[in-house]
Formats: structure tokens, C-alpha cells, sequence
């Protein structure tokens, strides 16, 4: 027990340390940011799309009100009426969907073979092959659309959807090829292998095994090929005269064309790839890791 002798002042003390938010309020402060973080990206993005969808389905004399409400007051189909009877936009909207198909089908036939051989065999140079085949997408697409147009009047099919779904084929290729061999990579070489040792010869390995865990991975790439050549205007336009894309379509037609067809082909452009990313979200989250409980 201390006593304190009389005459003597007692000793000072230490000073307290500064308490430290806990652990937990940090982390709760931290998600909190996120959250705000999230939410403020979230508005940027959204917004114009709203403000797009909106204005294409309010009446054509409404367009231009300003200030614009939060919800229309009256809904119309008049305004995206307008955009799809207009002059060139059906046939400009069909060579979309049969080119972007076309290019689907063809950068998954080459593109997923070669992400397969890159995630299962090992060879000298890997590696730099993975950096080449993505180095391709550096080249500006004016260098490789000139001379692809100069080879197609050779050919014959200059102007044609063969064409352009060649062009949108070479551009997403390094994606697909790429895309692919991680998701093949997912799935453990030894599946594959284990199931040879019970009988299966290496391709029904694959097609038995392998091919229904990436079935999801596959199809993500496949949509995000489609969206690729969907949204595509460039090349579009240098290898299309008389049968453009929309996107060509409606680039050509921006200066000239009034305020209500060129909300209405805002929402026509995107409306895809917003639904094909609300399907496929679901395997988007699958192909990241996502656990489900």
C-alpha cells in the first residue's frame, strides 16, 4: 500500500492516450463511405439513361420542355414511333442484329479454341502471345478498316453484312481469346483428366465436364461480343455506304435530325445492352467469385 509522505506533492501522471475509435466504428465509417461512393457513381451513370428512356416515351411537343420532371406526366409511344418509321432505321436496325449474330458466331468458333489451348497446354512464349494478341486492339481501327475495305471490293463483298462482321470479328477476337482462356483457367485441369481415367476420351472430357462449369463464362463473352459489334460505329461507317448499321445510321443523321429522333436512337442503342446485362448479370457474378448462401 503507497503512502505519501507530508511536504511532498504526489507525483504526475501519465498522460492518458487518445482513444481510438474502435474497430468496428472504423469499418462501420468505411462501408459508409462506399455506400456514398457507390450510390453518387451510380446517379452519374444513371441519370442520362433516365433522362433518356424518359424523353423517347413523352409526346414529340414535349421533348424540349425544360425544366424536365422527375416522372412524365403523360407516357407516349410518339416519340420512339418517330425514330423507328423513319427513313433507312428498320433495315439499319436488322443489318445490327444479323451482323452483331454473325460476329458472335465467328469470334466464338475461333476466339474460345484459342483461349482453351492457352489455359490447358504449355508452350514457350505464352505469355508473349497473351501480350500480342491484346497489343492487336492498340492498332487504330482507321488502319485496319482501310485496307479490309480495299480487300473487300477485291473480293466482292464491300457494303455487305459479311463485311463488317468480319471487321467486328478481328476487333473482339483478343477479348474472346482472352475472356475465354480465364474462364477455362477456373476450371481444375485434373476434372478433365480424372474423367479420362474413367473412360471418356479427351473431347467427350470437355464437352461432359468442362464445358457445363464455363457454359456461364461462355455465355457472358458471347453477350459481351454481341454488345461489342452492337455498339460499333466506326468501322461501320468507313465499310457501309448503302447498308449501314444503326449506329452508322444514326451518326450520319445526328446534325441534320431533330431533338426527338436522336433521344429515341439514344434509347434504341442502349436498350440492349442493358437488358443482355440484366440477364446475364447473374453469370457475370457467378464468373467472379460471387458464393451464393
Amino acid at each position: 500500500m503507497s503512502t505519501t509522505v507530508p511536504g511532498e506533492s504526489a507525483p504526475a501522471r501519465a498522460p492518458l492516450p487518445m482513444r481510438q475509435p474502435p474497430r468496428s466504428r472504423r469499418r462501420r465509417l468505411s462501408r459508409f463511405g462506399a455506400y456514398v461512393a457507390a450510390t453518387l457513381l451510380a446517379l452519374w451513370v444513371l441519370l442520362p439513361l433516365v433522362l433518356i428512356t424518359f424523353v423517347t416515351f413523352v409526346p414529340r411537343e414535349r421533348v424540349r420542355d425544360f425544366p424536365k420532371s422527375l416522372w412524365p406526366e403523360e407516357w407516349s409511344a410518339d416519340t420512339f414511333m418517330f425514330f423507328i418509321n423513319s427513313a433507312g432505321v428498320r433495315p439499319a436496325l436488322l443489318n445490327s442484329v444479323v451482323i452483331a449474330l454473325m460476329t458472335v458466331v465467328m469470334a466464338m468458333a475461333i476466339g474460345a479454341p484459342g483461349g482453351y489451348a492457352l489455359a490447358r497446354f504449355v508452350f514457350r512464349g505464352a505469355n508473349a502471345y497473351r501480350i500480342t494478341v491484346l497489343s492487336t486492339r492498340a492498332f487504330p481501327i482507321v488502319i485496319l478498316s482501310i485496307p479490309l475495305a480495299i480487300t473487300f471490293l477485291i473480293w466482292g463483298i464491300a457494303d455487305t453484312r459479311l463485311a463488317v462482321a468480319l471487321m467486328h470479328t478481328a476487333l473482339a477476337l483478343p477479348f474472346v481469346v482472352l475472356i475465354t482462356s480465364s474462364i477455362f483457367l477456373s476450371v481444375s485441369k485434373d476434372l478433365e483428366e480424372a474423367a479420362q481415367t474413367l473412360g471418356c476420351t479427351a473431347f467427350q472430357a470437355f464437352y461432359r465436364v468442362s464445358l457445363p462449369l464455363t457454359l456461364p463464362g461462355l455465355t457472358a463473352a458471347a453477350i459481351f461480343t454481341f454488345v461489342l459489334s452492337w455498339n460499333e460505329v466506326f468501322a461501320a461507317v468507313i465499310l457501309t455506304l448503302r447498308n449501314p448499321t444503326l449506329p452508322a445510321l444514326v451518326l450520319d443523321a445526328l446534325t441534320v435530325s431533330p431533338l426527338p429522333f436522336q433521344f429515341a436512337a439514344g434509347f434504341v442503342l442502349m436498350a440492349p445492352s442493358l437488358i443482355f446485362l440484366f440477364f446475364i448479370r447473374k453469370y457475370l457474378l457467378g464468373l467472379w467469385g460471387r458464393v451464393e448462401r
